[in-house]
């Protein structure tokens, strides 16, 4: 019999995954009768900073990009969608439905520096790639020092 390293906090955060499942499924039941195929959910989203760029990466996989609404609105960007359980199964049943269905709504607090008019949104591959550009402004300078006395100029910083 092999030793398993026990490690608490995995079990701990399956825990947490399997209830947070539980009452999401069940209270959408009891507040949407009407589609029991359809819960709560939120795509996954990735936010990083470059020295030009904010971007924000969300997994859409299934879900036709002409079906997304985006728009920036004092400094908050709103994502809305939905993913529609497309095909039922007219002869026996489901033994399992594991994947979300049913409409989201994201919304993402912007810092001033992002310019909301030069946004620009691509789909591949179920990934939604935002690419919000920086204000002029707000990027990062090099400001270089003059030194007396004949020493060639500084920089100072580590972006132009």
């Amino acid at each position: 019999m092999p030793i398993v390293r026990w490690e608490p906090f995995r079990d701990l955060l399956a825990m947490q995954d399997r209830f947070n499942r539980l009452f999401n499924e069940t209270f959408s039941r009891v507040f949407q009768p009407e589609d029991l195929g359809a819960g709560t959910w939120a795509p996954a989203v990735d936010i990083f900073d470059t020295d030009n760029n904010l971007i924000l990466e969300a997994d859409l996989p299934g879900i036709d990009p002409n079906h997304l609404e985006l728009r920036v609105e004092d400094n908050t960007l709103y994502l809305k969608g939905e993913r529609k359980l497309e095909h039922e199964v007219k002869e026996g049943q489901y033994h399992r439905i594991e994947r979300a269905y049913g409409t989201f709504t994201r919304s993402f607090a912007l810092p001033s520096s992002v310019d909301p008019d030069k946004v620009v949104a691509e789909y591949k591959d179920g990934v939604l790639r935002l690419t919000l550009p920086k204000r002029e402004e707000a990027k990062p300078k090099t400001i270089k020092i003059q030194v007396a006395g004949g020493e060639a100029p500084k920089a100072v910083g580590a972006h132009k």
